[in-house]
């Protein structure tokens, strides 16, 4: 193991829920590729982009971000997804803003 990643292990035990969510969600996005994890099926959530293997739309994410909720309380409220889920999400909003806006509003109409 190099000095490096030593140092990094030393240092979780004194990071915060939060903190340990924020980190996992910078390397995640180091290293994954946009996108990925994302899935989209006509007659699954209608249609709406969600986290793959589920049926939890991104726009309700992105909506629950707005809202105020923290990357820990949304990983919380929604047990069965992984920082690196989040971070799929945000990417993918980030490059569908439109849709993702569309969406949210569809769903305040309901």
């Amino acid at each position: 193991m190099s000095s490096r990643l030593a140092e990094i292990e030393s240092l979780q035990p004194d990071l915060s829920a939060a903190e340990k969510v924020q980190l996992v969600y910078k390397i995640v996005r180091d290293i994954s590729q946009p996108d990925t994890g994302i899935e989209r099926t006509p007659d699954v959530c209608g249609g709406a982009a969600r986290i793959a293997g589920t049926r939890i739309p991104v726009w309700s994410l992105v909506q629950f971000r707005n809202l105020g909720a923290s990357e820990v309380e949304i990983l919380t409220h929604y047990p069965s997804l992984r920082a690196e889920d989040l971070v799929n999400a945000w990417s993918y909003a980030a490059s569908h803003d439109d849709e993702i806006a569309t969406d949210i509003a569809r769903n305040e109409m309901d």
